[in-house]
């Protein structure tokens, strides 16, 4: 086993651990605070400075994972998730909602630092001429990343059931403990750090195709969360009378095929062809993204089974949405520059993180004020919007070609 695999398992092995504490941290906070009568929106404000904070630790993020190299910030990603489980094993009368939205916050620096250190290590892991191999263990990265947190999903509300709130906290704050011990151990020492010390202006990416395909993923990513973080756990359990346990086991399912249809995106895209994908990929499974959440909203109101038609549907959805972030997934990773690669990847999930945060604050917004149907077709105008500006991004090829 070389040393580049080597690191690539070491990697993938700390974004495994965190995204498991991550989605279950989720779906703990979730159906906790709606087990205590908190209102849609009141539920999402919780997660504002999640996003919000994750915006921010992008852009600064990158910056600072190239002047002191990516082991290092992602190391502090999975201390600062310990710190952010810690604040939530206060007594309960102390878990009102400011203090939890801090802990969220500091869970949303913790998320973006390890994402972004991750994503950015593989582009130096793999040669420039290898595109294909690229695009394969980027994909394998995400795809296993997300099965993982539809476990972490069914853990969330499996412990809530069964040990309560904090004592599902706890294993999992001990656990993530562990894995830093080991990660402070064996990531290697220098990768990612630039060649150069790059200035705070270096931050702001200047390069065309990186900007347009991180407005892409703002709106692509905005329309996931718009019907699928608030509204949809809340449907579930309001109009459709599911359990905590049934809501956490069945998002666990969908994100973890979800995940698994990440992980096979580069066979589904043409790489036994030797291809790799570039502008009008995006933009052919974008528009068949677009389509779906606006045929749902249409047939909701007909006296279809809702579950099965709901059930259906999101499958349908979840994959080909994970066809598309496979795809912008390995696209930033080939447009960015080696040097200093956490620069543009950070920028570009800085873009992620911005839809997330607008998604999540519509999805509760919406649900709340105008229910489920409106959610649906506010994502399909997002998804539309990310397929317009996908159509000005360069081919794959020539692009390369001029960036290396």
């Amino acid at each position: 086993m070389n040393a580049a695999i080597k690191q690539y398992l070491v990697v993938t092995g700390n974004y495994w651990a965190f995204t498991l504490t991550d989605g279950a941290l989720r779906m703990l906070v979730l159906l906790h605070f709606y087990k205590l009568g908190y209102s849609p929106l009141e539920i999402a404000s919780l997660f504002v400075f999640y996003e919000l904070f994750g915006v921010l630790t992008n852009l600064f993020g990158g910056w600072l994972g190239a002047r002191i190299g990516l082991n290092k910030t992602m190391n502090i990603g999975l201390f600062l998730q310990i710190a952010a489980l810690a604040m939530l094993l206060v007594p309960a009368q102390w878990l009102i909602v400011p203090w939890v939205m801090a802990a969220q916050a500091l869970s949303g620096v913790a998320k973006d630092l390890n994402k972004m250190s991750a994503k950015s290590s593989i582009k130096l892991l793999v040669p420039q001429d290898s595109q294909s191999k690229l695009y394969q263990w980027v994909a394998v990265l995400t795809g296993s990343k997300n099965a993982l947190k539809g476990v972490g999903f069914f853990i969330g509300g499996f412990l809530l059931t069964h040990i309560g709130f904090q004592g599902a906290v706890a294993v999992m704050a001990g656990a993530l403990a562990l894995v830093w011990l080991l990660s402070l151990v064996l990531l290697k020492k220098d990768l990612g750090k630039s060649s150069y010390k790059p200035k705070f202006k270096d931050m702001l990416s200047k390069s065309g195709p990186i900007n347009l395909l991180s407005a892409a993923r703002l709106f692509l990513f905005g329309a996931r969360d718009l019907w699928f973080v608030i509204a949809l756990p809340l449907f579930l359990a309001q109009q459709l009378a599911w359990s905590q346990q049934a809501i956490g086991s069945f998002l666990a399912l969908w994100i973890m095929g979800y995940g698994l249809v990440q992980s096979l995106a580069p066979f589904i895209t043409g790489k036994k062809a030797g291809k790799v994908p570039g502008r009008w990929a995006a933009v052919g499974w974008a528009f068949a993204l677009c389509l779906i959440p606006a045929v749902l909203a249409k047939l909701l109101p007909l006296p279809f089974p809702t579950e099965t038609l709901l059930v259906s549907v999101l499958l349908i959805f979840g994959a080909v949405f994970a066809v598309n972030s496979s795809l912008h997934s390995y696209l930033i990773v080939s447009y960015a520059k080696a040097d200093g690669v956490s620069l543009d990847v950070g920028f570009y999930y800085m873009a992620n993180a911005m839809g997330r945060l607008i998604g999540t604050l519509l999805s509760g917004y919406l649900y709340q004020t105008q229910g489920l149907e409106a959610c649906l077709y506010w994502s399909s105008a997002f998804i539309l919007a990310s397929v317009l500006l996908s159509c000005f991004l360069p081919k794959a090829k020539s692009y390369l070609r001029t960036n290396t």
